[in-house]
């Protein structure tokens, strides 16, 4: 009986093996497939969509900001120490800048920063209860923060890590 259980458990041992050495070769291959050049790409794009869409809301035509802008900094966004005329501008524009430059990939990690920052800010004092949303933002630019724009920017043209 003994010799039995030995048996079979060295089979399930062989089996496991096997599988796990399919699973690790399977992920080595969507390691070279998925690199991290695309990876950095697509989450360049998608950051920058979201605050540049959040930022088009804010203006009419080129950077005009609109009144309800300023209402909207006035009543819902109200922000510790800093007017909300000023924080208003603040937010348009950077909401314009850094998805932009992170699209272009130009100055990837200082973009990154400065939008983790306003993701920081609108987290804390502007809609805390928005953690899910505000995690998922901040661990797509820590990534980029980490990491860098990859091959496919102007900052790896330029030779800027």
């Amino acid at each position: 009986m003994s010799t039995h259980l030995q048996a079979s458990a060295s089979i399930d041992s062989s089996n496991h093996r096997g599988l796990r050495a399919h699973w690790n070769s399977a992920a080595e291959r969507l390691t070279r497939i998925v690199s991290h050049d695309a990876l950095a790409l697509a989450t360049r794009v998608a950051v920058a969509a979201i605050f540049f869409y959040s930022g088009r809301t804010k203006v009419e035509g080129f950077l005009t900001l609109t009144d309800s802008a300023y209402e909207l900094f006035r009543t819902e966004y109200k922000l510790p120490l800093v007017p909300p005329e000023i924080a208003a501008h603040l937010a348009a524009y950077s909401e314009h800048l850094f998805p932009l430059l992170l699209v272009l990939g130009l100055f990837t990690r200082l973009s990154a920063l400065a939008l983790l920052g306003m993701t920081l800010v609108i987290q804390v004092f502007v809609y805390p209860d928005a953690w899910p949303t505000h995690l998922s933002w901040a661990a797509l630019l820590l990534y980029l923060l980490g990491r860098g724009g990859g091959r496919l920017s102007l900052d790896h043209a330029m030779g800027v890590r």
